[in-house]
């Protein structure tokens, strides 16, 4: 399921130390065996692989999805869906009437629910009144879309970029605090911690094929969850421990 936004990384080793880290950026050769890695432990992912075909109400869901995802689990964010959804508020013009204040209780289980249900007007505000439905603002281009999306308030990159990749199906990739972790402990941070560096670092090397750029983001996500976690990482788990650092220290640390 979609990562939380702006989620801490926890430790990689790479913390400030008042020196200028040296990055090793991955060859295509080591993404492509750390992708096999991941593969091989977590299985195919692959979400929400037929927006485009299941209709303008699921292409909606993911974008509200997004939104709610932000700042905290997907649990949090899917029980939200839930509630509107039970509201039969899972409805862009249905959001639109109501309260705000009510909105927000339908949302709460997605924390910091007051920000979230304005995030979520704004968006549908957009969708109703500047493009008339969700196929119209979703039609376009990748760099068009991402302008789009990042021109409503509430719409940060990561949010762009996964409405774009899972919705739109368009390519881009998604950068989160599971891809800074995993990279930084595998000592292979394509550039310093920042969203472009990275965004555009695995669009270079993986291309434009959409079902890998969703593959991969899902299985980064999937791993930051249940291995390569922010505390009390499953080092003796991880099936890239023998290329990570991170890992081998830490187990070390453990058993010294």
């Amino acid at each position: 399921m979609p990562s939380g936004q702006r989620l801490q990384p926890g430790r990689t080793g790479h913390e400030h130390t008042g020196e200028s880290p040296i990055y090793r950026r991955p060859t295509r050769t080591q993404l492509g065996a750390i992708y096999r890695a991941l593969l091989g432990v977590h299985g195919h992912q692959q979400w929400w692989p037929t927006a485009l075909e299941d209709g303008p109400g699921a292409r909606l869901e993911i974008c509200l999805g997004a939104i709610l995802t932000q700042n905290t689990s997907w649990r949090g964010a899917a029980a939200a869906l839930q509630n509107l959804n039970d509201a039969g508020a899972l409805d862009a013009h249905a959001i639109l009437e109501l309260p705000t204040d009510v909105l927000a209780e339908l949302v709460r289980p997605s924390g910091h629910f007051n920000v979230k249900a304005r995030k979520l007007q704004s968006f549908c505000s957009e969708v109703v009144e500047t493009y008339g439905d969700i196929d119209e603002l979703l039609d376009a281009e990748t760099d068009e879309l991402r302008a789009r999306l990042l021109a409503i308030w509430g719409i940060g990159p990561e949010t762009a970029d996964a409405i774009t990749l899972y919705a739109a199906r368009e390519p881009t990739f998604v950068i989160d605090a599971y891809a800074y972790r995993l990279f930084e402990r595998l000592d292979l941070a394509p550039g310093p911690r920042k969203y472009d560096v990275y965004r555009e670092f695995f669009l270079e090397k993986i291309g434009p094929d959409v079902n890998a750029l969703n593959e991969w983001h899902a299985l980064i996500v999937r791993h930051g969850q249940q291995v390569c976690r922010r505390s009390n990482p499953h080092c003796e788990e991880c099936p890239l421990l023998r290329r990570c650092p991170f890992g081998q220290n830490e187990i070390g640390i453990r058993t010294g």
